[in-house]
């Protein structure tokens, strides 16, 4: 059997390729999971919540968000407690449990009859969701090589940017057609083709036999892992204030028809898989000037979705650009939190999610909260421009903070070397 320890030398490009394929399909089933119930809000509030949606649509859909914030919530939870329990198993052996839990929460947020349980298997099924991204990020980095740890990350994310471009949009116009239960199923069979693309692909890979509980969770003890944690957190919120409501702002504030949500899904996927990669090509050049970058495009992005969404070429336009400037900031928290980690390598490559997730749950909530109010479906947009200037500020602390240590000798740590120190 061959050993992910004896290093891409040993194995044939077209096996890393399609290591590489395999590991990316999880994430397009991650970004089919989590992101269809965006374009089938409508669709599901007024099955879930039908007294509800007979007194006020906009009420439902708010209600409806809750969907949304529990698979982020779930992801919260699930990420930090999987990849530090876990960090010892051997990495293929821990994927495939992770993608089995990922085809039954899946199937059972189809099956079940209420909204309250739908909710609950949506937080269950988003468990597994971090340790994933987390752990195939790492056998990706390996398979990659040196000098490409954060196109390795984006390599694994670019399954979830296709997702958004292909999977999203056709299972929503499953779903609007054959009901969103059907679209659920879909989702589920997924999973289970992954599994078994996993299984054949990707090569055995120890885990760290050093590797203890207490050792992962030490970094919760860094001041800067806090920092990165909290840019992830809030100045992702922006994207998915939008990102949650991006059905009803197309059909209510531009006046497209609902068959027509699908095509703005493919745009915003489309944006962000060129974003993604983008991101994890320039985070590897350098961590501090890509964010800047990229929370300056997100801004820009959100003002234009605000101003010109009454038009489709506008709406089109600032969904485009608001997926890509916010994709490419995933592998840039990525790469910044794996630095800090240090040696809490498993947990910081879950981390990341958590806090992604947080954003996605603060979005729907937040920009809930604003449509309840009567404010509009243009609101979120302008909540989620606040979320991400919150971020820049965020951002512009810790690196403040990485030249104030350097300036008293305090030595920058540098996990691989593919980035450079903190602060690059």
């Amino acid at each position: 059997m061959t050993h992910a320890s004896d290093g891409p030398t040993t194995l044939s490009p077209a096996r890393i390729r399609f290591a590489l394929l395999a590991l990316a399909m999880g994430g397009f089933g991650i970004g089919a999971t989590e992101f269809v119930a965006m374009g089938l809000l409508p669709e599901m509030a007024a099955d879930l919540l039908p007294g509800l949606a007979a007194t006020s649509t906009d009420a439902a859909n708010a209600a409806a968000g809750w969907i949304i914030s529990a698979y982020a919530l779930g992801v919260v939870v699930g990420a930090p407690t999987i990849a530090a329990a876990a960090a010892r198993w051997p990495r293929k052996r821990l994927l495939l449990v992770l993608l089995a839990a990922f085809s039954i929460g899946t199937l059972a947020s189809a099956l079940l009859p209420t909204f309250e349980l739908v909710v609950a298997a949506r937080f269950a099924a988003a468990l597994p969701h971090g340790a994933y991204f987390g752990i195939a990020s790492l056998v990706a980095a390996g398979l990659m090589g040196p000098g490409k740890r954060a196109r390795g990350v984006a390599l694994v994310l670019s399954g979830l940017t296709i997702s958004n471009v292909v999977g999203v949009p056709l299972i929503t116009w499953l779903g609007q057609q054959a009901g969103w239960r059907v679209a659920y199923v879909a989702v589920a069979a997924i999973f289970v083709a992954t599994f078994i693309a996993v299984a054949a692909a990707v090569p055995w890979q120890a885990g760290d036999p050093s590797a203890t509980i207490v050792r992962e969770l030490r970094v919760f003890t860094r001041v800067q892992a806090w920092f990165a944690l909290a840019i992830g957190a809030i100045g992702f919120g922006g994207l998915f204030a939008v990102y949650s409501y991006v059905a009803p702002l197309a059909t209510e504030v531009t006046g497209l028809p609902a068959s027509f949500v699908p095509v703005v899904l493919v745009v915003f996927g489309l944006g962000m898989t060129i974003g993604n990669l983008v991101g994890g090509r320039l985070a590897d050049w350098s961590v501090r000037r890509s964010m800047y970058l990229f929370f300056a495009t997100l801004a820009g992005s959100l003002v234009l979705t605000a101003l010109t969404a009454w038009h489709p070429l506008g709406l089109g336009a600032g969904v485009f650009l608001v997926g890509a400037s916010a994709a490419a900031l995933s592998p840039t928290i990525q790469a910044r939190l794996m630095d800090i980690a240090r040696d809490s390598q498993s947990i910081a490559a879950a981390l990341n999610h958590s806090a992604l997730n947080i954003g996605n749950s603060l979005g729907a909530i937040v920009g809930g909260m604003v449509i309840a109010a009567g404010l509009g479906y243009v609101a979120p947009v302008w909540v989620g421009l606040l979320f991400t200037v919150a971020g820049s500020a965020l951002a512009v602390a810790t690196f403040s903070l990485d030249r104030v240590r350097r300036r008293r000798g305090i030595p920058m740590p540098s996990v691989t070397g593919a980035i450079g120190a903190v602060g690059d």
